[in-house]
């Protein structure tokens, strides 16, 4: 007995430093991935895009920043495969460097003054090598806190990994900001806006240091033990669950496609259509991704009270209920209604789908297939989502004005609510246990093991 509960405790220990360690690799990739937003709505227009109409050039630099979004899937699929074939550890570290790498090196690339049509095509370039390492991230980070996490407790353990996006974001836009604010405006397009991409190769450096540390989760262990592995991970997760597959990408569709509204167009909308300083926007932000550092532990903690459902419903109805009165805010060109917005839309809205999200997308999959399962929902999401959003947030600005746009947060917070009503409440399963749908790739595993 005494055994026993040496192991819990040295567990619960484990649980608590793999969360950590899961937040700070998460926040630092975000950074990455967020800091390209920021730059693409205030500066990248100009610097790689500068023959076009202001409208015009960010929504080109828009253009370019949803490319990442469409190379996520083929992270979320390659590193899947991988990351249930081999380790959610090995994968983690892998995406890391690829994000890291890819970041440094838009620090140091020319303008299109430079060296023309050359340079948008490096930032594409370097911008898909960014959605292939955030594409494999995300589902390696909340596996390795959800299968560690005790039954009860794993949408508070799951929202440490989602904590790593306000984190990132309130770094990236902090930075930005920080430099935008001291610089003149020469100064900064000149050379300022590249200090933040440079940074990114010490936060690299300290992530690495950290997730070496950590130890590969329990449950997937247990299939490495008994060599009982999917062959083809990504084939036998869309052959033995294909309907959560379509639900998780369906839930993902609000909350990502309304982040990127709520983080990224609105600070185009804020400078270019209100008026206001382009700090008005990064304030709001950065106040909305701090107060969210402790919204999505709440979200994800009292999905383990309540269930995952209610909880995700509420922000998905919150954030529709919320599209237009976001606008009615941000034309008032009051500094702090502005924030209010802002703040609302995110913390209240948006972090209620995403704090129990980790759990809720572990928990439609089985262990063998899990990586890829929940990768290949929240990323094939992200492309029709988030990666199109801005995008679309700004071609309709430009043709219907901000009635437009909200009515396109409308149709996708109606996608994700209709999501959670066909899906099945999961928060008191087992997640390490046998089920029956794998049993098929566990017989399939055995003539390997002979």
């Amino acid at each position: 007995m005494e055994r026993v509960g040496g192991e819990r405790e040295g567990q619960s220990s484990s649980i608590r430093q793999v969360a950590l360690a899961s937040f700070i690799g998460t926040a630092i990739e975000w950074y990455d991935f967020f800091l390209y937003g920021t730059a693409a709505a205030l500066v990248f227009g100009q610097l790689f895009f500068p023959e076009q109409d202001p409208l015009i050039g960010t929504l080109l630099a828009f253009a370019t920043y949803g490319v990442g979004f469409f190379a996520r899937p083929v992270g979320g699929i390659v590193f899947g495969h991988y990351g249930d074939r081999v380790g959610r550890k090995t994968m983690l570290v892998l995406s890391l460097l690829i994000m890291g790498v890819a970041t440094f090196l838009i620090g140091l690339l020319p303008t299109y003054a430079q060296v023309g049509v050359l340079a948008p095509v490096l930032l594409v370039i370097l911008r898909l090598l960014q959605g292939l390492g955030v594409g494999g991230e995300w589902g390696g980070a909340v596996l390795l806190a959800t299968e560690h996490s005790p039954t009860g407790r794993r949408g508070y353990y799951g929202a440490w990994p989602q904590m790593g996006v306000p984190a990132g974001l309130l770094l990236s836009t902090l930075v930005f900001a920080i430099f935008s604010g001291t610089l003149s405006e020469e100064a900064f397009l000149a050379w300022g806006w590249r200090i933040p991409f440079l940074l990114s190769i010490a936060l690299v450096v300290v992530g690495l240091f950290i997730r070496l540390k950590i130890m590969e989760t329990p449950a997937f262990q247990r299939v490495k033990d008994t060599r009982t592995e999917a062959r083809m991970p990504i084939i036998d997760v869309i052959r033995t669950y294909p309907k959560n597959v379509l639900l998780a990408m369906g839930m993902r569709i609000a909350e990502n496609g309304v982040f990127y509204i709520l983080t990224a167009f609105v600070l185009t909308y804020v400078e270019q259509q209100v008026g206001l300083d382009r700090q008005v926007g990064l304030n709001g932000v950065i106040i909305a991704a701090a107060i969210g550092l402790l919204a999505i532990p709440f979200w994800g903690a009292l999905s383990d009270r309540i269930g995952r459902r209610p909880v995700y419903m509420w922000g998905a109805a919150f954030s529709l209920l919320m599209a237009f009165p976001f606008f009615w805010l941000l034309n008032t060109g009051i500094a702090p209604l502005v924030w209010v917005a802002i703040v609302l839309g995110v913390c209240v809205g948006h972090n209620a789908m995403y704090g129990p999200q980790a759990a809720f997308f572990s928990e439609l999959f089985g262990t063998r297939v899990r990586y890829s399962g929940a990768s290949l929902g929240y990323q094939l999401a992200s492309v029709l989502a988030g990666g199109l959003s801005p995008f679309i947030a700004v071609a309709l600005l430009a043709a219907f004005g901000y009635v437009a746009v909200a009515l396109y947060m409308i149709g996708m917070c109606l996608i994700t609510i209709v999501s959670v009503v066909l899906a099945t409440e999961t928060f008191r399963e087992e997640i390490s246990g046998e089920r029956p749908e794998e049993q098929r790739l566990i017989s399939g595993a055995q003539p390997r093991v002979q």
